[in-house]
């Protein structure tokens, strides 16, 4: 088993990978401009971090594909532009209110429509829960596990802001729109940090399955 998280050598890819408190969720961090071939030969997971270079992932499409291809794991998280690099993701862009979860009043539109999911047994669903950065549309077969219904009478679309694909590839492709990795390397966002704690535990345990 080798789970694997690409670096984009940014502060808070280096906060979340090297901190005290996820580093050890890690058993293999490879440099992302460095990536080559041989890095993945043995990778059971890898993880792609929010807000990594798109450009840097459409270059390494056909290794990022490979891992599907060879019946692992990619798990590719938010603001990576996924949907023009990796199979069968299709996105919409939907106006982000940095702020609403800072009232009490508002309620959060966030649905989990799948609570039986593995994920779900490590993810609180409320850790899920922070500002919006687009959508996703899973393909026919995949299992949206967080979705919002539209908003603003019907200008900005519905969606999943996070889904698992069994159904595309050989492998495993699980997708968000979530930026967990920013907000805890920002240091702000505790959500961030517990939906990390959960999720990082889950991925380790696919790789073992």
């Amino acid at each position: 088993m080798t789970v694997a998280v690409l670096d984009g050598g940014t502060f808070y890819h280096h906060e979340t990978i090297f901190g005290d408190r996820f580093r050890d969720r890690f058993d293999r961090v490879i440099y992302a401009p460095a990536l080559t071939a041989s890095d993945l030969t043995d990778v059971t997971l890898l993880i792609v971090p929010d807000r990594l270079n798109p450009d840097l992932l459409r270059r390494h499409r056909p290794l990022l594909t490979d891992v599907l291809a060879r019946g692992r794991t990619l798990v590719v998280l938010g603001e990576c532009e996924a949907e023009t690099w990796a199979p069968g993701v299709r996105s919409a862009p939907r106006p982000t209110n940095f702020w609403w979860w800072l009232d009490p009043a508002e309620t959060p539109p966030h649905r989990f429509v799948a609570p039986e999911h593995e994920m779900f047994r490590h993810v609180a669903p409320e850790s899920t829960v922070w500002h919006i950065h687009g959508v996703l549309f899973p393909p026919d077969g995949a299992v949206p596990l967080v979705t919002v219904p539209e908003d603003r009478d019907g200008r900005d679309p519905g969606g999943a802001l996070l889904y698992d694909d069994r159904v595309t590839t050989p492998g495993r492709l699980i997708v968000s729109t979530l930026d967990p990795f920013y907000h805890h390397g920002s240091r702000f966002m505790p959500a961030t940090t517990r939906f990390l704690d959960g999720f990082l535990t889950w991925t380790r345990a696919l790789a073992r399955s």
